[in-house]
């Protein structure tokens, strides 16, 4: 994939398919470090022993749409080749933790991209379940939760377009600020 937001897109799409209720995405960028840590966190229904170790081979997948699942492989190695690291935990009835670290001064980093896009599209495609996004830039954070703004907007729905468009406003303007406000921002 081009960018790293839609390999979080399609293992957040993962979470959902395995009925998380709540689904949480972290990336956590450190300069001095040189790398960029993504993690996506859910509640849903978890993985066996046997589903864990298969899920990094491409022609498994549980899905019957279609016959190979390419998200958690083609990750892994995006993360591999940049000399970073991956690692999927999971336990049955208890859900999954998907973590990759990426080396950023490494050729073959690929770009994060627009996570503001991935996280407007599953909390809009999916106003049943909450979402929290946090994305933290050498130790500075922004944290959006869907259960806070639900709690703010009461019955008004998040796929509104109104509020859509106020969210990816709201969401775009703290990952600005993050990387130093509208004029150094390079990296969204």
């Amino acid at each position: 994939m081009r960018e790293l937001s839609l390999n979080v897109l399609d293992i957040a799409q993962n979470s959902i398919t395995a009925n998380a209720s709540l689904i949480t995405v972290e990336v956590i960028e450190d300069t001095a470090l040189h790398t960029l840590s993504i993690d996506i966190i859910d509640n849903g229904k978890g993985m066996s022993e046997e589903q864990l170790l298969s899920v990094r081979d491409p022609f498994f997948t549980t899905r019957t749409t279609r016959k190979v699942g390419m998200g958690i492989p083609l990750f892994k190695l995006a993360a591999e080749q940049t000399g970073g690291r991956f690692s999927i935990n999971s336990a049955l009835g208890k859900g999954t933790v998907v973590n990759a670290v990426f080396k950023t001064d490494s050729v073959d980093f690929t770009p994060l991209g627009d996570m503001t896009s991935t996280v407007i599209m599953l909390v809009t495609m999916n106003t049943d379940r909450d979402f929290v996004y946090r994305h933290t830039l050498d130790g500075n954070e922004f944290t959006f939760d869907t259960r806070e703004i639900k709690q703010i907007l009461g019955d008004v729905p998040l796929d509104s377009p109104e509020i859509s468009a106020w969210l990816r406003e709201y969401i775009d303007e703290n990952i600005t600020n993050l990387y130093g406000g509208a004029d150094n921002n390079e990296n969204t």
